[in-house]
């Protein structure tokens, strides 16, 4: 896939991915980092003695994609948990539609940024969709800074083989409505979000649709602009990483929803047999999404591989 393409590719990957109901945000634990010119807001569940668990989101997608319950979960294992915004996302440095300017190098740059914002030197990765890439991105440039890796619902960084399946076309149908989406209609914004939520699901969980719209809002509610969470769709790489997915040295675990959309299965499958020790876990009925009603399960999963 060409650079160009990529960045293009970005913009549909991770669209406001697990869209989780029952969630509620609080202040307490907020956290703004700031390096070179950006300010990442973060937020930690648990105790800071405990090991460090970076969660890192996919694309357009602000730390509320991580589900508060799941956090709170991971944390009652023994973890310092810590999700943040990503640029144009949420609270964190937003810049007007179509003026963003950075590489999905400098989101990697952004999680480690966070990390030395909290004085951890070594933590635990989680990424979800780009969050993923990001997180083979981090293990493969700073390999000294992750203790284990895991990759929920991502795809191999610089795949080498056979073109592997992408997104529905139902999807791709769907994300066509953003070139004619009006940002300053919060209805249509709201319809378009939750829409995208009800089709990234599985039927591992119930669609709730008043949950779902409730969550929308929360998301729409700390965002300054919107329509700046697709600049990710303008993001490119740098480097060329072709078959550096294979490189990586660090234990990883690959969480993958066998009815994902947007990446199907046949994507943590390459990135398992790719990486030498890497464990695959497939979730039956499962989309693009973290189901509530296996928020107990993925956490004790990841848990266990990272031994806590």
């Amino acid at each position: 896939m060409s650079r160009r393409a990529f960045g293009m590719y970005l913009g549909l990957i991770g669209l406001v991915p697990s869209m989780a109901m029952g969630q509620s945000f609080g202040e307490a634990s907020m956290k703004i980092v700031t390096h070179s010119d950006v300010s990442l807001a973060a937020q930690t569940f648990g105790a800071p003695e405990d090991p460090a668990l970076l969660l890192i989101m996919g694309a357009t997608a602000s730390m509320l994609g991580w589900p508060d319950a799941f956090c709170v979960k991971l944390a009652e294992h023994g973890l310092f948990v810590i999700r943040f915004d990503h640029r144009d996302t949420g609270q964190s440095t937003t810049v007007p539609p179509g003026k963003a300017s950075y590489a999905v190098e400098d989101l990697a740059a952004d999680a480690i940024a966070v990390l030395d914002g909290y004085g951890i030197e070594r933590a635990h990765v989680l990424g979800m969709s780009l969050g993923g890439l990001i997180g083979q991105m981090i293990a493969l440039d700073h390999p000294h800074r992750v203790r284990t890796l895991t990759l929920f619902a991502s795809e191999p960084l610089g795949w080498d083989g056979e073109p592997l399946p992408h997104i529905s076309p139902v999807f791709l149908e769907h994300f066509a409505g953003l070139q004619t989406l009006n940002w300053s209609d919060s209805a249509a914004i709201s319809d378009f979000l939750a829409t995208s939520e009800r089709l990234s699901a599985g039927v591992a969980d119930q669609y709730n649709e008043g949950a779902v719209r409730a969550r929308v809002s929360q998301v729409l509610a700390r965002t300054e602009s919107p329509a700046s969470m697709f600049n990710h769709a303008m993001m490119t790489v740098r480097q060329d990483w072709t078959s550096r997915f294979r490189e990586i040295s660090v234990p990883v675990l690959v969480l993958h929803g066998e009815e994902d959309p947007i990446l199907p299965v046949e994507n943590g499958l390459a990135i398992a047999a790719g990486i030498d020790g890497a464990v695959f876990a497939g979730l039956a009925g499962v989309g693009h999404e973290i189901p509530i009603a296996l928020i107990g399960d993925l956490s004790d999963r990841i848990a266990a591989f990272i031994g806590r």
